[in-house]
């Protein structure tokens, strides 16, 4: 009896054996297949500017390669005071929509609309005395936004973002809405009336909106259980770079200036060759830094061609000033139409015109004989040196007799002296064959009158 009891505690504890090994191989198969899942490259993309097209476009970029490569996790290193929120946007559906895993290693600061961008990753890793959120709207100004349907649109898209990985969506709200007031003692957060949430790295840990605080890309990367043995940087390049230095509104504005100068001196004041070639390189370089930002499309282009051609046209062509308006309307047309921000590129372009026009006069004073104008006037005169002898006034005819040959009516013809001359009245009508005197000589215009007998 004590035999079968023992053999069947034995067959019992086999069976429990063969189930536990069957179990931990189960559970050891979905282990293994995503520690292999997380092997590959990790690509770390860096938000470290405005956020405007340029850095979208420099993001799709980096997203693309990272897909050709089989990239295994894509790293945002943020550190950006916001930008336009249409760009962050579609930065944010491109993260959202990544079929590669997306972490936002928040490196400064995830400011405005960097912080959109940051919710829509898949994890948000932070460094230690970073910060996320203050993301109320201001204007091109700086200036803060009060119009309510635009702040809850853009309270609406914050809280949507939070709540896509199960952040508290109301943080997100007090980080857009000054009015709203927040307390949330459980996840360290208070706010009140006017104030707007900004939270440090071990706040939003605490809140939530961290799910870890590490030094480095590298080491978030590790936490989520990626190797970092093959990780890859990706940088600007070279015209990427260039199209940030010309596409700041500083550099832009100097630009346009020496564009507008040089194109208009050397057509006002042509011969020198130097300022149309700086003004049109300066003109090249302002659609170009802008078309590879991505603000500008070929029709700019299109349109500094049609207006540079209409305003050289309009010397040459005489248009009542219609192809100089048109001209000007195009190039206008084209400058505003490649800057990023509306309101921006006419402040530049103004401050720019002023500026130009000043310079442009003092350079059509200082070479005036050298003006296109001179073209349209007529300088030429008949000179002894060239060969042209003026009338001879006949001064000395003054007080002189003679007889008039024909009727004067007041003109006519008379004989004054042994010289037959031309001869006119002083209004009064002179029969022929009458006495005159000369009374008057002005260059070859000789006045007589009748004479008494």
């Amino acid at each position: 009896m004590v035999t079968q009891l023992r053999k069947a505690a034995l067959a019992v504890w086999a069976l429990l054996l063969l189930l536990l090994t069957l179990g931990g191989t189960a559970l050891a198969s979905p282990s293994g297949e995503a520690a292999s899942s997380k092997e590959g490259a990790v690509f770390i993309l860096p938000v470290d500017q405005e956020i405007e097209r340029g850095l979208e476009n420099f993001l799709k970029r980096g997203f693309d390669e990272a897909e050709r490569y089989g990239a295994s996790l894509i790293i945002l290193e943020i550190d950006t005071p916001g930008g336009l929120v249409s760009a962050a946007e579609d930065i944010g559906t491109m993260v959202r929509e990544s079929k590669i895993p997306t972490l936002a290693f928040i490196n400064g600061n995830a400011a405005s609309a960097g912080s959109y961008i940051a919710l829509n990753a898949n994890k948000i890793v932070m460094k230690p005395g970073s910060m996320i959120g203050s993301a109320s709207l201001v204007d091109g100004s700086g200036h803060k936004v009060d119009d309510a349907k635009l702040v809850s649109f853009w309270k609406s898209k914050m809280a949507g973002a939070a709540a896509l990985n199960g952040r508290d969506p109301d943080i997100a709200a007090g980080m857009t809405d000054a009015n709203l007031e927040l307390d949330k003692p459980d996840l360290g957060v208070h706010k009140a009336k006017g104030e707007i949430i900004a939270l440090t790295s071990d706040q939003a840990l605490k809140a939530g909106y961290a799910d870890a605080v590490k030094d480095s890309p590298e080491a978030a990367a590790e936490w989520m259980g990626y190797k970092t043995g093959d990780v890859f940087r990706v940088e600007h390049t070279g015209a990427e770079k260039l199209s940030q230095f010309l596409t700041h509104p500083v550099v832009m504005t100097i630009l346009l200036f020496v564009g507008i100068a040089g194109v208009v001196i050397e057509l006002l004041v042509p011969g020198f060759g130097v300022p149309g070639i700086l003004g049109t390189i300066a003109f090249v370089l302002y659609f170009f830094g802008n078309y590879v930002a991505g603000f500008a499309g070929s029709e700019v282009w299109l349109l500094f061609i049609v207006g540079l051609v209409m305003m050289v046209l309009e010397l040459f062509v005489p248009s009542f000033g219609i192809l100089g308006v048109l001209g000007s309307i195009s190039l206008v047309a084209g400058v505003v139409r490649a800057a990023y921000s509306f309101t921006h590129a006419l402040f530049s372009l103004g401050i720019a015109f002023g500026a130009a026009v000043v310079v442009i006069v003092l350079v059509a004073m200082a070479f005036k004989e050298r003006g296109i104008w001179n073209r349209f006037i007529l300088s030429d005169s008949l000179s002894k040196d060239q060969g042209f002898v003026p009338v001879r006034e006949k001064l000395e005819l003054v007080g002189m007799m003679g007889v008039s040959l024909t009727p004067l009516r007041p003109s006519g013809t008379a004989m004054i002296g042994n010289e037959r001359v031309d001869v006119v009245t002083e209004g009064g009508f002179i029969a022929i064959n009458r006495p005159i005197s000369v009374v008057m000589v002005e260059g070859s215009r000789i006045v007589v009158k009748e004479a008494n007998d």
